[in-house]
């Protein structure tokens, strides 16, 4: 398993990242937001419309994209949330995407709260002040870009068709989702990856990456001082030689990629 360590580097100062933070596309969210408030309206990205090009080639049938429905949280729960008793990576439920690298980045980056609140700005809800747009925020080419997107996410029968929360009225994980597709160009662009890069672009850290060889001396030694120091780690296993996503009599699935929550010593 290739191990992929990330260290964020210290980019903020006093002022937060806004400081260092460059618009996507030109769209400032405080303008847009204020706007659609004070007009009582919903906002609509005309930057990443809820159409197929969104989606991408090669994801879905033609008969299940001629299914496919837009919605927004509002229409799908009667009590949508942004986030239900804070971010963790039991939220997430892998949809029909191949991007579990871009899960396991997600579900490393939770156990690093400065992160998920610089990556989810705060101050954002269906409740207080709702127009049916969101920001988020990724480190892009060496400058922090601020994402904005509206809320309508796809679905087949009233499902979520990608990253879904396994709480029905939570809706971070499809919506940041949505806003890195955004930025790779569609949903489609996430299918396969690596961890390391989405690591990158959530913390603006450097990292490395480390492939399991026998009786490596400084293997042990890296992993354990980069826990100790907090840096998000994440792993990937050996594809199969027939097919994808067996799993093996440990519980491990080929060419799956995991979170790393915890470096031990075990006795066997």
């Amino acid at each position: 398993m290739p191990h992929s360590l990330v260290k964020e580097k210290e980019l903020m100062d006093a002022a937060g990242p806004s400081s260092n933070l460059e618009r996507f596309l030109g769209q400032n969210y405080e303008e847009l937001h204020r706007d659609f408030v004070k007009h009582k309206a919903r906002f609509l990205d005309d930057k990443f419309l809820p159409n197929e090009s969104s989606i991408g080639e090669g994801l879905l049938s033609d008969s299940d994209m001629a299914r496919v429905e837009w919605r927004r949280p509002t229409k799908m729960v009667s009590d949508p949330h942004l986030v239900v008793g804070g971010e963790s990576r039991f939220d997430l439920a892998q949809g029909e995407l191949g991007n579990c690298w871009f899960l396991a980045a997600i579900g490393a980056i939770t156990f690093q709260p400065r992160i998920m609140d610089q990556i989810i700005p705060e101050g954002q809800s269906f409740r207080r002040d709702y127009a049916g747009i969101f920001h988020f925020r990724f480190w892009r080419f060496g400058k922090w870009v601020d994402v904005v997107i509206d809320d309508k996410l796809p679905t087949i029968d009233g499902h979520l068709i990608f990253v879904h929360c396994k709480t029905r009225n939570e809706f971070w994980p499809a919506l940041l989702e949505k806003a890195y597709a955004k930025v790779c160009g569609s949903y489609a662009d996430l299918h396969g990856g690596l961890i390391s890069e989405a690591l990158c672009d959530f913390t603006g850290g450097v990292y490395i990456t480390l492939r399991l060889k026998a009786d490596h001396p400084e293997h042990w030694n890296i992993l354990h001082r980069a826990k100790k120091y907090g840096s998000s780690m994440g792993c990937g296993s050996h594809p199969g030689a027939t097919s994808a996503n067996t799993e093996l009599p440990n519980g491990i699935v080929e060419g799956h990629a995991y979170t790393v929550t915890g470096v031990t010593k075990v006795r066997v």
